[in-house]
């Protein structure tokens, strides 16, 4: 099966419900998504004009009540940990966990149970255009240690509470969907 055909499979199966997809915004995103792929062949790369799928993880230590984020090179903003899908990565979850893992440099991350927790669709400075992002929740594992990456500026546990005063609005709806699911 290859990645394209996975992504396909788990966005069918995402059923979004509660407090997360508000005016049925999820299911007409999940929709948005298998309708670009349906269109193109080549929607799961960052060769795609029209956009991309892409893979995020929001790690997150539910026992300490923190999230890590980091402080993106380009973007300038405190956001998950995520990105571009890449040849080697078999499923949308092991793409998520791979960059969650690359990004924030912890090792033994485990994805939260039940799919993806958030669709969020953002305009990316071209040549990329539009981000399609699958997001999920990935857990710290006990004593946990970040290292930084090439991409961030900056690795920063943040409270729950904390999140809304430095990150914009789809990662406190992230953070709020994964809550949700503890």
């Amino acid at each position: 099966m290859s990645l394209r055909d996975d992504a396909v499979l788990v966005l069918k199966g995402y059923a979004p419900e509660g407090p997360e997809d508000t005016q049925g915004e999820q299911a007409e995103l999940r929709q948005a998504y298998l309708d670009h792929l349906a269109r193109h062949d080549d929607g799961m790369w960052k060769a795609c004009g029209a956009g991309h799928v892409t893979a995020s993880a929001l790690v997150i230590d539910p026992g300490r009540g923190k999230v890590l984020l980091t402080l993106h090179r380009k973007l300038r903003m405190w956001l998950q940990m995520g990105g571009h899908c890449e040849e080697q990565d078999a499923t949308l979850e092991a793409a998520a966990l791979r960059e969650a893992a690359e990004e924030s440099g912890i090792a033994g991350l485990t994805l939260l149970p039940g799919g993806p927790v958030r669709l969020d669709r953002h305009p990316i400075p071209s040549p990329c255009n539009w981000h399609l992002d699958v997001q999920y929740a990935a857990l710290a594992p006990a004593g946990a240690a970040e290292r930084i990456s090439e991409e961030s500026l900056e690795l920063r546990w943040f409270g729950y509470e904390d999140v809304a005063g430095v990150a914009d609005a789809s990662v406190v709806r992230l953070l709020e969907a994964t809550r949700s699911r503890l």
